[in-house]
Formats: C-alpha cells, sequence, structure tokens
C-alpha cells in the first residue's frame, strides 16, 4: 500500500458507469484520498494493473453494462498483481444473495445506495488499516530477522516469476552467488555476536550494491547470499559480482583469521542464462551459480568467478 504521509496519498479506485455516483463518491474522498476513475470495467482492470497508479482499495460497482462487477472482481482476485487490492462492491441490492456472490469472488464489504457518508468512510478507513497489516505481516515472513534482507522463501517465489517473465520476453536472467571468506575462523575467533554484525554490514553493502531495479538480494542461508539480476547478461552479472566484492572489501571490517586477508572478503559466483522451455530449468541456473561460487573459492577467494554453461 502506499505510505500514508502527508504527501502521498492512499489511491481509491472508482468504478461506476454512473457519473452522479462518481461525483458523490469523489466529492467525498478528493481531500483525504488520491481518487481515480473508471467508467467500465475493462478500465478498471488496466488501471488495477498499472504500477504507477496500482490503486490500494477498489470501490466497484456491481451493475455496469458489457463487464459487471462480480466480474471485474473475478478477474482481479485471478491475478497476482492485484489479488490483494481489497474492493467494496458498491449496489443499490441488498438481498443476501448478491452479498454471498460478492464475499464468494472476495469482496471485503459492500456499501448501500443511497450513500451515507460516514458509514462509507469508516469502512474505507478500516480496510485500508487492514489491508495495512496484512501486508507488513507478509512482508515480515519474508524477511530474514538479522540482515533484513528478504529470505530464500522469498527467492524461490520472486525467482519463478522472472524466470516465466525471462521466458516469456526471451531476456537474460543472471544470479550471483556470494560467500563470505573464512567466515567460520571469524566466528570462532570474535564469537557469534561479532559474527551477527558481520552479517548485517555485508548484507546491507550487498542490498546497497543490487538496488537497481527488480534486483533482490537475499541471504540464502548462514554466511551465504544471493542477487537476483533479471535482464542481465553475462557482463553485466560478472560486473555486479565484481563491484559486490569490492564494496565488501573497503568496508575493512577486520579478520584475524584470513587466510587470504586482514580484513572480511567475499567470493561471487555469477551465472546467466536464456531461460528455454526445452534446454534448461531454474535449477540450472542456480546450480551454474553455486559452481562458479565453488571456482572462485577453488582459485584463491576474493574473486568472482563465471558460471561455465
Amino acid at each position: 500500500m502506499n505510505s500514508q504521509t502527508d504527501t502521498i496519498k492512499p489511491i481509491i479506485l472508482i468504478v461506476d458507469d454512473t457519473p452522479m455516483n462518481i461525483q458523490v463518491l469523489s466529492k467525498m474522498l478528493n481531500s483525504t484520498y488520491d481518487v481515480r476513475i473508471a467508467t467500465r470495467g475493462d478500465k478498471a482492470l488496466e488501471i488495477a494493473r498499472s504500477k504507477k497508479y496500482k490503486p490500494d482499495l477498489i470501490l466497484l460497482d456491481i451493475m455496469m453494462p458489457e463487464m459487471d462487477g462480480y466480474e471485474v472482481c473475478r478477474q482481479l482476485k485471478s491475478n497476482s498483481d492485484t489479488a490483494a487490492i481489497p474492493v467494496i462492491f458498491v449496489t443499490a441490492k441488498s438481498e443476501i444473495e448478491d452479498e454471498t456472490k460478492g464475499f464468494s469472488l472476495g469482496a471485503v464489504d459492500y456499501i448501500i445506495k443511497p450513500f451515507h457518508m460516514p458509514i462509507v468512510q469508516a469502512r474505507i478507513q478500516t480496510h485500508l488499516r487492514l489491508s495495512q497489516q496484512a501486508k507488513l505481516l507478509e512482508e515480515y515472513a519474508f524477511l530474514d530477522p538479522l540482515t533484513h534482507l528478504f529470505n530464500r522463501r522469498k527467492f524461490d517465489m520472486v525467482f519463478e516469476e522472472e524466470w516465466r517473465r525471462a521466458l516469456r520476453n526471451h531476456e537474460p536472467l543472471s544470479l550471483c552467488m556470494i560467500d563470505i571468506d573464512f567466515f567460520k575462523g571469524y566466528n570462532d575467533t570474535l564469537g557469534h555476536g561479532e559474527g551477527d554484525i558481520c552479517l548485517q554490514q555485508v548484507a546491507s553493502t550487498i542490498s546497497k550494491s543490487s538496488s537497481r531495479g527488480g534486483e533482490l538480494a537475499v541471504r540464502y542461508g548462514g554466511e551465504e547470499f544471493i542477487v537476483l539480476l533479471p535482464h542481465c547478461d553475462e557482463e553485466s552479472a560478472y560486473s555486479s559480482g565484481e563491484n559486490i566484492r569490492e564494496s565488501v572489501e573497503a568496508l575493512r571490517i577486520g579478520h584475524p583469521h584470513s587466510d587470504i586477508s586482514s580484513v572480511v572478503t567475499v567470493s561471487v559466483g555469477c551465472a546467466t542464462v536464456y531461460p528455454t522451455h526445452k534446454t534448461i530449468d531454474m535449477k540450472n541456473l542456480v546450480k551454474l551459480a553455486d559452481d562458479a561460487l565453488y571456482q572462485a573459492k577453488q582459485n584463491g577467494r576474493n574473486r568472482v568467478e563465471k558460471g561455465i554453461k
């Protein structure tokens, strides 16, 4: 959900083919929310799927020509990009059968015409708050509590989405797998408290070094991290890996038991593929990056290696 600050208002999409209804609701909501309008179901779906104006809540009229509110709701809930947007049906009907159908499709509430403004405001506020709480809980479920990077569960989910996108668009997809060199010696010598601080510093640096659009930095397990690089070819992936390696080394975190340096360093394995239906799958890309990481360790650590296809 958009941040509810003084400068960024939650986006409310009003979907209704009756100008008077739109006018009444817009006048009531404009001062508090960023109001968007659609008079047809197909236009509502277009706005809901957009990244720039994706609504935080939809007020959806049931009775509309061509595509009614039920069908709009069904399509919203069947798309992973829009399924979480709360939908409040706006209707002149009050029969229990209509309410049951709406809730079965995934609507969170009903507003009955004619509008009682305080009730409309209260229900919108309630469902925006519930939606925000649900999103926060979901975010916490995908976060590593120590480093605050995303966890492996998040990686698996996003990796699958990016794989399908790369397959559909015939684009490259890359991974960088990263391991802190001789981290066991660091932990054994300085203690797990210092080890945790080291992990946090390295994780923060990896995150900052992987902040371009679509890139995802993840704590993969222990002292191992992985960065997902959509639309990224082999040379760009190698450059990203080298940037991460240099940035970690530049932290100058003292390492008393490293065999290669007086400071904490990382080894990086990078791999790139062009996904296809027949010749390669997701596991191949992870294995290529893992093999490249192993090669980086075998070749002396504190270095970046490319996966060999």
